[in-house]
C-alpha cells in the first residue's frame, strides 16, 4: 500500500508518501499559490523516494474544513490523480489530521483554524495510550463558546492548527491549562492526512474519486453575500 497524501487547507501546502511508515514529506509555506506548487511537489517527492505515479495505490486529501480555495485546490488535485488512475480516494478531516500530527503526547487535543467572523473551525480529541478518541465533531464555533467548553476540561489541552496563537492569546487568562506545542507539531501536514487515511483503509472506509465532496462546514463569503442579497430582495 502506497498512499499519496495532499494537504492544502491553509496557507502552507504539503505532500506525503506513506508505505507502512512515512517515506517522505514535502512542505512549503512560501506564499506561492497551491495550484503553482502542489503537483510539482508531488512529482518531486515521488522521484526522491524512488517511486512513480504507477506505484501509488491510494490517494488521500484533507477535505476540510479550511480555506475554501485551499481545500478546493487540494480536493481537485487528489480527485484528478485518483480518477485518471482509477485509485481509491480517502477524504479525511483536516482537524483529525492535525490532531494526529501532534504525535504521542497525551491529553486533550484541540485543533483550531481561524474561520474569521469571530469563529474557529474546531474539534476535540483525547490522546491516550497512542490512540486518538474523538470528543467533538468538526464544527465552526465562536472562541467564547469554545472557551466555555475548555474550562470544563481538566489536564493539559494542546492547541494545534493555524488558529493556535489566536486561540491561546484569547483564552489563556481564562483557560490556564492551554499548551501550544512546538511549531513543527502544531500545523497542518500531509503526514497527518496519510495517517488518517491509513486508518480509513484498514477499516474499509474508502470511496471512489467521483463521490468525494469538500466539507466546508459553512457557506463561503460569496455564497453568504448572495443569500443575504436574495433575502433583502425577497423582503
Amino acid at each position: 500500500m502506497l498512499i499519496l497524501a495532499f494537504e492544502t487547507s491553509a496557507k502552507a501546502a504539503s505532500v506525503a508518501l506513506w508505505e507502512e511508515t512515512l517515506l517522505g514529506e514535502s512542505y512549503q509555506n512560501t506564499g506561492l499559490t497551491h495550484s503553482q506548487t502542489l503537483m510539482v511537489m508531488a512529482e518531486d517527492l515521488l522521484k526522491q523516494c524512488g517511486k512513480t505515479p504507477a506505484d501509488v495505490t491510494h490517494v488521500a486529501v484533507a477535505a476540510g474544513p479550511g480555506s475554501f480555495t485551499g481545500v478546493r485546490i487540494g480536493v481537485a488535485a487528489a480527485k484528478g490523480f485518483a480518477w485518471g488512475r482509477e485509485l481509491p480516494l480517502c477524504g479525511v478531516s483536516t482537524l483529525q489530521a492535525m490532531a494526529l500530527t501532534l504525535g504521542a503526547w497525551e491529553g486533550t487535543v484541540c485543533p483550531v483554524m481561524d474561520a474569521r467572523r469571530s469563529q474557529v473551525y474546531n474539534a476535540l480529541f483525547r490522546a491516550e495510550g497512542g490512540s486518538l478518541t474523538r470528543l467533538r465533531e468538526d464544527r465552526a464555533i465562536s472562541l467564547e463558546e469554545l472557551g466555555g467548553e475548555l474550562r470544563e476540561i481538566s489536564g493539559t489541552i494542546y492547541l494545534v492548527g493555524d488558529g493556535s496563537e489566536l486561540t491561546y492569546r484569547t483564552l489563556k487568562d481564562t483557560v490556564p491549562n492551554l499548551a501550544p506545542p512546538p511549531e513543527h507539531r502544531r500545523h497542518q501536514r500531509a503526514s497527518g492526512v496519510a495517517l488518517a487515511a491509513a486508518a480509513q483503509i484498514e477499516a474499509g472506509e474508502v470511496r471512489d474519486a467521483a463521490s468525494l465532496t469538500p466539507n466546508y462546514l459553512r457557506l463561503s463569503q460569496a455564497e453568504r453575500e448572495r443569500l443575504e442579497k436574495k433575502l433583502t430582495i425577497d423582503n
